[in-house]
């Protein structure tokens, strides 16, 4: 006897979501507060300002270019634009207007893209000529319910060599009913023909203070707490790019969870990989102190932590340009923190503008090798290694001047950067000279006892030409400085002697007189090194061992000697 067994199981039913059913998408931040007004176009004032001259005095171009990188609202401006010149205003008697009234029928639809009269196309996947002669066949008939029938083309520097002559024709004398609205990130690539036909408009980057005070606009409109520091960072974050900013604030909310804790600016560090600024002013301490061990250890901490290296430089280099514009006396960013601002005032208090820029250019050198390096960190570490080290390099110029001065080279001290370096270590960055450091030997002319210290002097400083054209050619009347008189009898044409002049006053720091007489002066300095070369090899010839050598090698010649200067 067998028993029937059902193969069926009763599992139950599995937990659906608890979602209301009509419960609308999520839209991202950067979707749901699209301008929909030119008042809300942030950071474009001068561009709302031309179309709402052009709009009041009915002065409208058929074609309209806007261009600027991404995220800075060609689009929006584009749809606004087209908004503007077809709103009816909410009673339906309304013109062409820069406030829209976003009640009407038209604006509503625009706002929606299902307008029938506002055409938007994207270049990228319509680049043919095919699609440009779609919208010059039907250019030529009227708007259905609009007035103005508009084309905005995206991306236009996208459409093909021959879809752009194909809509030269059209572009330049469009129906009256029609107007065409470009945007584009790369205006280069768009023709110079096309170019001349439209109205262009650059959209400027949005500044750093308007996105955060925008973004701070938008936590508030989404009931989300945000601290101001980490607004700034995304802002900063954002280069100039609205969109952007909003999609990096959508990551940051969406980062902050559940727990009510709201953005704050160390969440936005972590989550964008961003070194934290104190941090990097510990490490700049560490290099200026040239303790070697504790700047390593300290790169290492923070790739430990998640910090890209390529983060960390582009920090130091951000750091080191703020500190130069401190220096400077350029005003301070208010949105700067307080600490920051006070270590970037002691910096520049204390390290000279040779310092400075010698910093640029190792860190912006580390920058790009360890933007290409196979081993990033260990290419860091070499970076830092190397603006160590290469803070005991002498100044060359300064250096040149004070051996030509007769100065003994000696490094002048500086006040020590702050904080105080954890080791004892002496500062290798001290050995360069500060804003407030004496330079006794530096600051004075500088006058050479003789004209052959004189040429020297030139030669060393760069001055080659000038230098080889006085050894070879000025026969000297007399020198004192800031004076001396050449002969007449080598002609020194006008043009070196003008060259003379300006380069004697920029090595000696004083202004020369050099003037021309009718007289024989005396040999060129070259004419008498080949002189004393000559008596000196006279006396070795007539010497009684260099006799015997003769006479033992009747063939044998003097071709050198001990002393002997160069003939160059």
């Amino acid at each position: 006897m067998t028993t029937a067994m059902s193969d069926s199981f009763d599992l139950g039913e599995p937990p659906q979501p608890t979602k209301a059913p009509d419960a609308p998408a999520y839209r991202v931040l950067a979707r749901k507060y699209r301008p929909q007004t030119f008042s809300e176009l942030i950071g474009q004032d001068a561009m709302v300002q031309t179309l709402g001259n052009a709009i009041k005095r009915d002065r409208l171009a058929h074609a309209f270019l806007m261009t600027g990188v991404r995220g800075v609202g060609k689009t929006s401006t584009a749809r606004l634009i087209a908004k503007a010149l077809n709103c009816i205003g909410p009673d339906g008697d309304g013109g062409p207007t820069i406030d829209p009234c976003g009640v009407c029928e038209p604006c509503r639809a625009i706002a929606e893209g299902r307008h029938i009269d506002v055409i938007e196309m994207d270049a990228a996947s319509h680049t043919g000529v095919d699609d440009v002669r779609e919208i010059i066949d039907a250019s030529r008939y009227s708007a259905v319910t609009a007035r103005f029938k508009i084309y905005i083309i995206d991306e236009v520097h996208m459409l093909s060599k021959n879809a752009f002559n194909a809509l030269l024709k059209t572009l330049e004398e469009p129906p009256p009913h029609v107007k065409f609205l470009f945007a584009t990130t790369e205006v280069n690539k768009v023709p110079v023909t096309v170019l001349s036909r439209c109205q262009r408009f650059d959209l400027r980057r949005i500044s750093a203070e308007q996105l955060a005070k925008h973004f701070a606009w938008v936590s508030t409109e989404e009931g989300v707490v945000a601290d101001p520091e980490a607004l700034m960072l995304i802002a900063r974050a954002a280069e100039g790019s609205a969109r952007d900013g909003l999609s990096i604030l959508d990551q940051a909310i969406a980062h902050a969870g559940l727990e009510g804790g709201g953005v704050t600016a160390d969440a936005v560090r972590q989550m964008l990989g961003l070194s934290d600024r104190g941090a990097v002013r510990d490490l700049l301490t560490l290099i200026l102190a040239g303790d070697v061990a504790g700047a390593l250890a300290s790169m290492r901490r923070q790739y430990d932590y998640g910090v890209d290296p390529l983060s960390v430089l582009r920090s130091l280099l951000e750091t080191v340009h703020g500190i130069t514009l401190t220096k400077v006396g350029t005003p301070a960013d208010a949105a700067q923190p307080m600490e920051e601002r006070a270590a970037r005032e002691e910096w520049a208090a204390s390290l000279g503008f040779p310092a400075l820029h010698r910093l640029w250019q190792l860190f912006l050198k580390g920058h790009d090798e360890v933007a290409k390096a196979a081993l990033p960190i260990e290419a860091a570490e070499m970076a830092l290694l190397r603006a160590i080290y290469a803070s005991t390099l002498p100044d060359p110029g300064e250096l040149a001047r004070q051996i030509a001065s007769g100065a003994t080279p000696a490094a002048a001290p500086t006040v020590p950067p702050p904080p105080a370096p954890p080791s004892g270590e002496a500062p290798p960055w001290n050995a360069g000279a500060t804003a407030k450091a004496p330079e006794p030997a530096a600051t004075g002319p500088i006058l050479p006892p003789t004209f052959e210290a004189l040429v020297d002097l030139l030669d060393e400083s760069g001055g080659l030409a000038i230098a080889a054209r006085l050894r070879h050619g000025a026969r000297v009347v007399s020198y004192s400085p800031p004076e001396f008189v050449l002969s007449g009898s080598r002609p020194v044409s006008a043009d070196t002697l003008a060259e003379l002049n300006t380069l004697l006053k920029s090595v000696t720091r004083t202004a020369w007189k050099v003037s021309i007489v009718d007289a024989p002066g005396a040999p060129t300095l070259r004419e008498a090194q080949d002189a004393a070369d000559a008596a000196v090899r006279q006396a070795i010839l007539e010497s009684p061992i260099m006799k015997a050598a003769v006479a033992a090698f009747p063939d044998a010649q003097l071709e050198s000697w001990p002393g002997q200067r160069s003939n160059a």
